[in-house]
Formats: structure tokens, sequence, C-alpha cells
């Protein structure tokens, strides 16, 4: 992977050679600053993270730098490109999906924590993506754990329970919904065919990606991958899908009525509870399996970030330990921010907490948290590699061959021809 690093850091320094930097004042002894973004959420679980650890630690305080998430990684891309430490933080929150593309490209530039902080503790796909050469750099946080949403009362309509949901594969999940489209009118799932999220989540559920361990691409010979494609093919072949553009008609479809569910991450819970009036006829369900192949599971991902130290941070060994006694131990932390935030931090013994065994009556009284962290945990590694985002795009690229019923193999031969180029 040497000449890919090499190659993606100088381009890198070129393209952002013109990009304008703001300072930040040097952090005073005994200060920790944090790079976030989202300060409802990110921000906010990190400020209360910052509140315990002070008020054991009154000499440290730690400071939230809020960012726009676009902002913060040209921000960030630029500094390391330009080889200079000045003004970059203690910590910084990076999206997993970009992980390796981080640490590859800038060797040096993160502290390894495998020796500071115990990170068996946490779902091993996280700290697996954030790898490499056998050392463990970032502190894991939120999960992107997936679930299928769905309208239990729609469902029930059809004379379907939440039993009928369990341990099913794809195609199981499409006769379910061709049978509540024939009995009820509606549609069951939302489907845009500009976002590849749903192929990540098939991919990683099998534990597959488009890329080998080594970083090489792993596309057009990959039977996990071609098994997606044709699942996808087939949603849509048997009309229980509805095409939406963007999250607003994407989120729109769902918590309208309009569709009757969706397999997303945990994430989606606050944007589903935000409407009042449908508590009491919502269920979640582990995902379906993919047909046919060895080693398919109920549990996948979409999205999640997690901490990680500057090797130049000028206060290093304070972030490490605040990151460590925090995020790395604390469980009644992790309840907090599971009621305030929603956030379902990555830190297994953070399941046996009150907070995630509680029923939520807007799922028909499931405790839905201990449900989504008991899928956490089983949710299998794979390396996101450094060029996840130009596979995506290449994915897209093929949606409207896939959907017009185009050969399966042909299809994943273009995707890899242009991944392949994309990435040379």
């Amino acid at each position: 992977m040497t000449s890919l690093s090499t190659g993606l850091k100088r381009s890198l320094a070129i393209a952002l050679a013109g990009v304008s930097m703001f300072s930040v004042t040097a952090a005073s002894a005994g200060e920790i600053t944090v790079w976030a973004w989202d300060p409802n959420f990110n921000g906010a679980t990190m400020n209360k993270a910052a509140e315990i650890y002070s008020a054991a630690h009154p000499d440290v305080t730690v400071t939230v730098v809020d960012f726009a998430k676009a902002d913060l990684e040209t921000k960030l891309q630029a500094q390391l490109a330009s080889g200079t430490t000045d003004g970059l933080p203690d910590i910084v929150l990076i999206e997993d999906y970009g992980a390796q593309k981080y640490l590859q490209s800038f060797p040096g530039a993160f502290e390894p924590l495998s020796g500071a902080v115990d990170l068996s503790g946490f779902a091993p796909y996280k700290t697996e993506l954030a790898t490499l050469n056998g050392q463990g750099y970032s502190l894991p946080f939120d999960s992107g754990v997936t679930g299928f949403f769905y309208r239990s009362d729609i469902l029930e309509e059809a004379g379907y329970t939440a039993a009928d949901l369990e341990d099913i594969t794809w195609s199981r999940l499409i006769e379910i919904g061709q049978d509540i489209k024939e009995k009820t009118g509606q549609i069951l799932l939302p489907i845009d065919p500009n976002d590849a999220g749903i192929f990540r989540i098939m991919m990683q559920s099998a534990g597959s990606w488009y890329f080998n361990a080594d970083g090489s691409v792993n596309i057009a010979n990959n039977d996990v991958f071609k098994a997606a494609l044709k699942t996808y093919q087939d949603l849509v072949a048997s009309g229980i899908t509805k095409p939406v553009a963007g999250w607003t008609e994407y989120t729109g479809s769902f918590t309208s009525g309009d569709t009757v569910g969706t397999v997303t991450g945990v994430w989606m819970v606050g944007t589903i509870k935000a409407n009042a009036d449908q508590s009491g006829q919502w269920g979640i369900a582990p995902i379906p399996a993919l047909d046919g192949v060895e080693g398919a599971t109920h549990a996948s991902n979409l999205g999640g970030s997690s901490w990680y130290v500057m090797s130049a941070a000028p206060n290093k060994a304070e972030a490490i330990d605040f990151l460590n006694t925090v995020w790395g131990q604390d469980v009644n932390f992790y309840q907090e921010i599971l009621v305030n935030q929603g956030a379902l931090g990555s830190l297994l013994a953070a399941r046996e907490g009150e907070a995630y065994s509680a029923s939520d009556d807007f799922f028909g009284g499931a405790p839905v948290w201990q449900n989504f962290s008991d899928w956490l945990g089983a949710i299998p590694a794979v390396n996101y590699g450094i060029f996840t985002n130009e596979a995506d795009a290449a994915v897209v690229a093929q949606i409207p061959a896939l959907t017009s019923g185009g050969n399966i193999d042909e299809i994943a031969a273009a995707i890899e021809a242009q991944v392949s180029q994309q990435i040379q």
C-alpha cells in the first residue's frame, strides 16, 4: 500500500494547496482541544464526557471546536498534507469509513492507543476498522448497527407478527413485502438509486467489502458483493420498493406512512420517534441475511465514527487518559448519552446498564437499545480500506443497468473496472 498512500498524500497536498486555513490558538497546559461535527450529537456527548472528567481533574479543561463535517475533513486533510502540526487538536473525530485513508495516507500522524486503552472491551468490528499493522488507533464511539424498522400496525393488518421477521433472508422479506402490498396496497421500502448504503449493509453482514485486507479490489469475483447486487435487483423487480431522491424524501416516505419501513442504522430511532402520534405503531427486527451466502448474518453496520489522538497533540498524555477514563471505562456515562442523545456507544460493558434494558412503548414495549446492542456484538469485522467512497460512486453509476435487469457478472466487472481506474 506504500505507493497508493504516497500518491493519495501527494494528491491531497496538491488539491488542497489553495484552501484557506484559519488559525487555532495553541492549547494551553491542561487544555484538551477536540475537533468534532454535529454539536447536538457528537459535541454534546463529548461535552458530557468532559464534564465527568473535569470533576475529578479540575486542572484539565476540554474544549470542543465545532465544524461542519466537510469543513473538518478539509481542514484536517490540508493540515496533514502540509506536514505542519501547529494548530492541530489533541483529539479529532473521524468517520469510520475514512479511518484507513487517514491512517495509511499520513503514517505517524495519529497516536496508537492499543497500549493505553483496553480495546478488547469494544465491539470487534469497530476496533478492526481502525487497526493498522497490529496497532489500534481509535477510541471507538457510536455504532451504526442496523435493523429493519417497520410499521407493526400495517404488518399486523396483513397478518404478520414480530416473530415472522426473525431469522429471515432477503428473499423471504420480498415475499412478505409482496403479500403486504397485495393485502393493504402498501409499499414496503423506499430506495434511493443515488445511495449505496444498502450495498454496504448487505456486504458487511456477510463479512465482506469492496477490498481485500491488503487493499486490492475485491468486486468482480466477490460472491458476497454479487449476492448484494442480485438482492437489490430482486427488490426493485418485485415491486415492493419506491424510488426516492435524497434524505428528506427518504425519511419522509416511512415517517408519513407512504412506505412501511426501512433497513438502516440505529441512529434513525430519533427521526422515527419524532412522530409522537405513531407511538406503539412501530417495531424493529434484525436485518435479513443474504440468501445462499456462507457466513451470512443478521447483523451489520451503516455509519459511525471514532475518536483519534494526534501524535503531535500538545496535551497528548492528558487526552489519552481522558478518553481511557471516560470513553473507555465509564458505563454510567454511556447510559447518559444513550438517554439524552440517543448515542449507542460500542463499549460492550455498557450493554448491562439500566438504560439499555429499558422497554420503549413507542416500539411496542420492545427493549430497543438492548436489541441493537446485542446485534452490535455480532457485526462482522471488515477493513473499509481507503477508497470506499470511490467504490460507492462506481456502484451508483451501475444502478440503472442493475434495475433494468442487467447481467450481474457484467455489472460487477464494470464496477471493478471503474474503481481500479480511479484508484491508480
